[in-house]
C-alpha cells in the first residue's frame, strides 16, 4: 500500500500560505542587486509599500524579521536613559519594552489583561505624569488576537504631548485592517513579509515620519546594520544599505501586485469576513473567545478549548492527526489557549475545512459540544 497524500494546511498568524504567483516570481535567477534591474524592482517595492502604508513618508526595507524592524525603530530615535511608555496588550507589546530595555531607554510598562486593547484613558493618565520621549503599542496583537484603536491612541498622545514619537508595531495587522500612516500622523510603522503580504519571512518595511527624522538627528543609540543614515544613502538608488534578499524582493513586488488588484477596501473586508467565520463557528460551538467582538483581529482568532483539553493538546492533535497547523498560546497563555490565522493567503473554503478537522478533533477527545454547529454556522453565513 503506498503512502498516503496528506495536504498541509498552515492556519497560523504567519508564516502565511504562499500564493502560485508569489512562489513563481521569487523562483528567478540572482541579478547584480547594484545593478539597474533590481533597483527597478526595489523601487517597485518601495512604492507599493507607500500605497499600503498610505503615506508619503520613506519606507526602508531590511533583511530580518518584524522583530528587527521593531528594533530599528527604537535604536533610530531614541538615546540611553529616554523615557517611553509602552502599551504592553501581549508577549509583542513585552517585546517593545524588551528591546527599550535592553539599549538602555527608562521603560513605563503599561501592562493591560490580556485580551483587551489598550485604552486611551490609561494611556492619558500616563502621558500626564510627565513629558515621554515616545508612546509604543502594536496595531493587532498576534499572541492574543486583539486590534488597538490605533487612531484614537495616536490622537491620544497629539493631543497631550505633541511632540511625542507615536511607534507603531504593524507586522502583523499592515492590510489586514485599515491603518492610515499620514492621516493618522503615525511615526514609525513596522510591517513584516510573512503575514498579509504573502511572502516568506525575512523582510521588515519601515516608515519613517519628519518627526521621526528629527529624533535621529539626536539619537545617541548604538547602530550600525540598522542606522538610517546609511540606508537613506542608498535608498533613492533603489538599493540597501546590505545585500537584499533578492528572491524575497521579488516575492514582495508579486505581492503588493496581487493586493493592488483586489483593493485595499477588499482585502480589508477579506480578512474582516475570514475573522467573522471563525468567531462564529467557535461560538456556535460554545467555546469561549479570548477577544470580545469589539476589538477582534482580523488576523489572528484566540480561542479557549473545551473544558479539560489543553491547547497544547489541541495543537499537536490537529498537527499530527489532520496536517492543521495552528498556533500556540504564549506567555502566560501557553496551553490555555490556541489560535487560527486567517490572514495572508487564507479564504473562507481553507477555514471551514481547518474549522471541521477541529470539530471532529472535540468529538475524538470525548468534549461536550455539539458536533458540527460550528461547520453549520460557518456555511451559513457564507
Amino acid at each position: 500500500m503506498g503512502r498516503k497524500l496528506i495536504k498541509y494546511n498552515l492556519m497560523i498568524p504567519g508564516p502565511t500560505p504562499i500564493p502560485t504567483r508569489v512562489l513563481a516570481a521569487m523562483n528567478k535567477d540572482m541579478i547584480g542587486h547594484r545593478g539597474p534591474l533590481f533597483s527597478a524592482v526595489t523601487k517597485e517595492v518601495m512604492e507599493g509599500l507607500r500605497w499600503a502604508y498610505e503615506t508619503k513618508n520613506e519606507i526602508f526595507i531590511y533583511p530580518s524579521s518584524g522583530t528587527g524592524g521593531m528594533e530599528v525603530a527604537v535604536v533610530n530615535t531614541l538615546s540611553p536613559g529616554d523615557r517611553v511608555i509602552v502599551l504592553n496588550i501581549g508577549n509583542f507589546g513585552s517585546r517593545w519594552a524588551k528591546i527599550c530595555k535592553a539599549y538602555g531607554a527608562d521603560v513605563n510598562d503599561v501592562k493591560f489583561e490580556r485580551g483587551k486593547p489598550a485604552g486611551p484613558g490609561a494611556l492619558e493618565a500616563e502621558l500626564k505624569k510627565g513629558p515621554v520621549r515616545a508612546v509604543f503599542f502594536q496595531q493587532n496583537e498576534t499572541s492574543t488576537g486583539v486590534l488597538n484603536d490605533v487612531e484614537t491612541l495616536a490622537k491620544t498622545v497629539r493631543r497631550l504631548q505633541p511632540d511625542a514619537l507615536v511607534m507603531v508595531d504593524a507586522v502583523s495587522g499592515m492590510m489586514a485592517a485599515p491603518l492610515k500612516t499620514d492621516e493618522w500622523d503615525l511615526d514609525v510603522v513596522v510591517a513584516g513579509s510573512q503575514k498579509a503580504f504573502m511572502v516568506p519571512p525575512g523582510v521588515a518595511a519601515v516608515s519613517i515620519s519628519q518627526r521621526a527624522w528629527k529624533a535621529n538627528a539626536n539619537s545617541k543609540m548604538p547602530k550600525h546594520y540598522w542606522d538610517w543614515a546609511l540606508m537613506k544613502a542608498e535608498a533613492p538608488k533603489g538599493h540597501t544599505y546590505t545585500t537584499p534578499p533578492e528572491s524575497l524582493i521579488f516575492g514582495m513586488a508579486e505581492g503588493l501586485k496581487m493586493l493592488k488588484e483586489e483593493g485595499r477596501e477588499n482585502v480589508h473586508a477579506r480578512h474582516k469576513f475570514n475573522r467573522d467565520l471563525v468567531r462564529t463557528a467557535a461560538k456556535a460551538l460554545g467555546l469561549k473567545l479570548l477577544a470580545d467582538d469589539s476589538h477582534a483581529s482580523p488576523a489572528v482568532t484566540a480561542i479557549f478549548p473545551p473544558e479539560g483539553i489543553d491547547g497544547e493538546q489541541v495543537r499537536a492533535a490537529l498537527r499530527d492527526e489532520f496536517n492543521v497547523e495552528v498556533a500556540p498560546g504564549q506567555g502566560e497563555l501557553k496551553g490555555k489557549i490556541f489560535r487560527i490565522g486567517h490572514l495572508g493567503y487564507v479564504d473562507s473554503l481553507d477555514i471551514i475545512g481547518a474549522w471541521a478537522a477541529v470539530e471532529v478533533l472535540f468529538k475524538r477527545l470525548g468534549a461536550k459540544v455539539s458536533f458540527g454547529a460550528g461547520v453549520k454556522a460557518m456555511m451559513e453565513l457564507l
